[in-house]
């Protein structure tokens, strides 16, 4: 027994020996400099909670100013994560997205969206359809009916009335836009009830995945899978109604994506089509609403802005017939209008950032990013810094003037391969309701310092009330 015993133990002290060797001789070399919080949760708490208070950069530039660095390293929603910041960090990993760095999704989206974790191909194929449905060739025939549904959104839940919540609104008229091109539902209570799971929906997709009840994770799912069995119902309708030509193949965005098939000739699967309805519904509805609210909000504290504004759009009404819908000449002709929604994407981002997932081993700004870590990179690192915009919480327009920002340093849309397929789409939705609200409307806001707060996308804590005052015809 002895014998066994200090052979088991020679075994033992070698293995432990060999495991150390290993652990010291391939440690990563120069990790940048920073800490990773407390175990398993890592600096995810402060991470959430200074974006829901309101200041998601805080995060980004006291860690930025404590370790001297545009890249440094941290724990977010359970991953140890690299934080890169800046232009040079923009253009590295946007021009090496699939070479060295790979989209990641947290824990918390993957259980949401259980399709985004096992089906690749079907995501790359998607990515290269859609920016031909959205592309602006295919969006013009879309501005008439953007318009139409914003008189018809105007008409009902403005006019008439002495003082409003600007971004429920926003959301409702942004939604039904989504509903309208992305499915065809045009019936306001279909639409009504169809939007009602979002909120909670989106309030769950980035946060430590806690799933018990009570919990926004866990709240996150159960909507999920109730906007899922809806969007499944209407999937399976659709099919039935190609098959028998009462829908067109082209006439929204579920009939196109229904369509499409693999090398193989078979369709995407029903389960991916509805999740990735879902993900283009939150984009189409919640990030333009935000953008949306804030528009409508510096317009009310900046008279200046405001009436540039008014000048460029009432020349546009001026031009149209009674009766007539907004063209895309129109949209191109709202520079300054568009230069205004840009500032606020700058100061307001929708997008606060994205991960990804380092492939291989790789060294940046001379620090080691080991294999499987996960990165971050930071809207804020760059519009909210005086270094790339001067005064970088001063609302200026002009700064989209001329040649605009420097490269890589405006990025509300991200950039490389994976840049946001919608922007354009965002463009045309935006100005429309801006037409639409300055034509008819002034506006005073009611709360002048009402918070900000995001969950994840930013929006006015309390809405963002104002007194309308019509304009006189």
């Amino acid at each position: 027994m002895e014998f066994f015993f200090v052979c088991g133990m020679i075994l033992f002290t070698l293995f432990v020996s060999v495991s150390l060797a290993y652990i010291f001789f391939n440690k990563p070399k120069n990790l940048p400099p920073g800490k990773m919080g407390l175990p398993y949760i890592g600096e995810s708490l402060e991470f959430l909670s200074t974006a829901k208070n309101g200041h998601p950069d805080k995060f980004i530039f006291d860690r930025l100013a404590k370790y001297s660095s545009k890249v440094f390293k941290t724990s977010i929603l359970t991953k140890p994560t690299a934080v890169f910041c800046g232009p040079a960090a923009n253009k590295f990993l946007f021009s090496n997205e699939n070479k060295i760095v790979n989209v990641w999704f947290p824990e918390s989206v993957t259980k949401i969206f259980p399709s985004t974790a096992s089906v690749k191909e079907e995501s790359l194929k998607m990515r290269k359809m859609l920016p031909s449905f959205l592309k602006p060739e295919a969006l013009m025939k879309y501005i008439g009916v953007m318009d139409q549904i914003a008189k018809k959104h105007f008409e009902s839940d403005w006019e008439g009335k002495q003082q409003v919540n600007v971004f429920p609104l926003a959301k409702r008229y942004t939604f039904w836009v989504a509903c309208k091109l992305f499915l065809s539902i045009e019936d306001p209570k279909h639409i009504a009830k169809f939007s009602d799971p979002f909120k909670n929906l989106i309030a769950g997709i980035y946060t430590i995945p806690l799933n018990f009840p009570g919990t926004p994770y866990y709240r996150s799912i159960q909507a999920a899978k109730d906007i899922r069995k809806e969007l499944m119902d209407i999937i399976t309708q659709r099919k039935i109604d190609l098959q028998e030509n009462r829908a067109s193949p082209t006439q929204d965005l579920l009939s196109y994506v229904l369509q499409e098939t693999d090398e193989n000739g078979q369709p995407m699967s029903d389960l991916f089509i509805a999740d990735k309805i879902i993900g283009l519904l939150i984009g189409g509805h919640d990030t333009a609403s935000s953008t949306i609210s804030f528009i409508v909000k510096y317009l009310a504290e900046l008279p200046h802005v405001y009436n540039e504004v008014l000048k460029e759009q009432m020349e546009i009404a001026k031009s149209k017939k009674p009766g007539e819908f907004l063209n895309w000449d129109d949209l191109q002709k709202m520079k300054y209008s568009w230069n205004v929604a840009c500032e606020v994407l700058r100061i307001t981002p929708p997008l606060q950032g994205a991960f990804r997932e380092a492939i291989n081993d790789f060294i940046f700004n001379g620090f080691s990013i080991p294999k499987g870590w996960k990165i971050y990179w930071s809207t804020y690192s760059t519009h909210k810094n005086s270094e790339y915009f001067p005064e970088p919480e001063k609302f200026d327009p002009t700064r989209f003037e001329g040649k605009g920002p420097a490269p890589y340093t405006y990025v509300p849309f991200g950039g490389g391969p994976r840049m946001c397929p919608g922007k354009e789409y965002a463009r045309l939705e935006i100005l429309v309701f801006m037409h639409n609200v300055i034509k008819r409307f002034n506006w005073e806001q009611l709360l002048r310092d009402e918070k900000t707060v995001a969950e994840p996308i930013p929006t006015p804590a309390n809405g963002l009330p104002v007194r309308l005052i019509p304009r006189k015809a």
